[in-house]
């Protein structure tokens, strides 16, 4: 080989050398953006690239290049092993170019998609993917990530689908698969549910019996029969949270009924005066002018969740208002108080069963620690979103919002 020739070899191979290391910088960044979706991108980068870098063979260099010869090896050498990785990543990876057409897929994409080596390489995934509900996502424009989707290639699985931007104009399609975890959250809501009716019973029997005593004939056990009495009502409130949101999980669509908001704020108001005995000033601000088209009985669960929670943490002399208002995205029922508020670290997990900013003030204002977690299943399924805006010692607002598909013209209420 001449020394021009060789020369210019050697600046190819430290070209492509510099060029993996910036790129692998990129998707490991990318990975702290992106969470484990771009653990994937650095590996397929990477692959990719040996794919590319390997393709086709660089001449030996002279004897006086070996040092260069043995960088060139090394480089190869773990490029080989990043893209055999990326083979036998246990997630699907397919790489996709701006047309979404397949540049490259892994060994688990051909188990999970139905995906064919070589045949599919240069393929339409839609097309090849075609009547599934991840051609009709692709189709969609891959909005957000889809957590259950039905696998093309494996039948009775689910797939967890993520799409993310990836070097130039092209995308990386990751889909894992997260049957084995429905399965188990399948078995949990079981488990609750079926526990649940087998306490509703006993508990029932107790409650009963602790009412037939009157703490008069037994004055000593006064205290005890009071504080079984509480424990009791709370034991049975748990369980009937407990099968609602059992109910709630399992359910994926409502019956839609027109759901009068006049009675229903009214019913909410009157169930909030009940339950502050006065302590509270309690106003209703409805000026929406709208009914939601819904289930009834779910949406009196939720919105009258928000206010016991908001009489319950509010201390006494506080205020708690409720509005119904449109907005120009829809409409929004809101309560806001001026309770105890809530630190910005904790907002984000309110939702979640048993999750508590306070265990002991929780305890003493009898919640369960799931009324959050019955709202939030309820808006789901009437595609609504709960927004908490909060801070300690200032207050709190809860807001659902509806869009315009679940809202009609108010109807005039009939005079009793």
């Amino acid at each position: 080989m001449s020394e021009p020739l060789a020369h210019g070899t050697a600046r190819r191979w430290r070209r492509a050398a510099l060029f993996a290391a910036a790129l692998a910088a990129g998707a490991l960044i990318g990975a702290l953006a992106h969470g484990h979706v771009a653990l994937g991108v650095a590996v397929v980068a990477l692959a990719e690239l040996a794919w590319l870098l390997l393709a086709d063979h660089a001449p030996a260099p002279q004897p006086r290049h070996a040092l260069m010869t043995q960088r060139s090896r090394r480089l190869g050498a773990r490029l080989r092993d990043l893209r055999g990785i990326a083979g036998q990543w246990p997630d699907a990876l397919v790489l996709l170019d701006h047309e979404q057409r397949i540049r490259w897929f892994n060994h688990a994409a051909e188990t999970l998609l139905g995906l064919r080596h070589p045949v599919d390489r240069g393929a339409f995934l839609p097309d090849r993917l075609a009547d599934t509900e991840l051609a009709a996502w692709l189709a969609r424009g891959a909005p957000e990530d889809d957590n259950d989707a039905a696998a093309p290639g494996q039948a009775d699985s689910q797939l967890s689908l993520g799409l993310l931007p990836f070097g130039n104009r092209q995308f990386l399609l990751l889909a894992r698969d997260i049957s084995h975890i429905n399965r188990l959250e399948q078995i949990r809501r079981d488990f609750v549910a079926n526990v649940s009716h087998e306490l509703r019973t006993p508990l029932t029997v107790i409650h009963g019996y602790l009412e037939l005593l009157d703490p008069e004939d037994v004055p000593d056990l006064a205290p005890v029969l009071t504080e079984m009495r509480m424990q009791s009502r709370r034991m049975g409130q748990i369980v009937e949270d407990l099968l609602t949101l059992s109910r709630l999980e399992t359910q994926h669509e409502v019956i839609d009924e027109r759901v009068p908001m006049a009675v229903l704020l009214a019913t909410v108001f009157k169930e909030a005066q009940a339950l502050s005995q006065g302590r509270h000033q309690i106003s209703m601000e409805s000026t929406a002018a709208l009914d939601l088209l819904g289930s009834p009985r779910d949406l009196h669960s939720a919105l009258s969740n928000l206010v016991s929670n908001a009489v319950r943490y509010t201390p006494s002399g506080g205020s708690i208002t409720i509005r119904w208002q449109r907005t120009s995205e829809g409409a929004v029922y809101s309560v806001t108080d001026t309770g105890f508020g809530i630190p910005a670290t904790h907002l984000a997990r309110l939702t979640e069963r048993f999750y508590r900013v306070s265990s002991s003030r929780s305890r003493e204002s009898g919640g369960t620690g799931l009324g959050l977690s019955i709202v939030k299943h309820v808006l789901n399924l009437h595609q609504a979103q709960l927004r908490i805006d909060s801070a300690p010692n200032v207050g709190s607002t809860f807001a659902c919002h509806f869009g315009p598909a679940r809202l009609l013209p108010m109807e005039p209420v009939s005079p009793p």
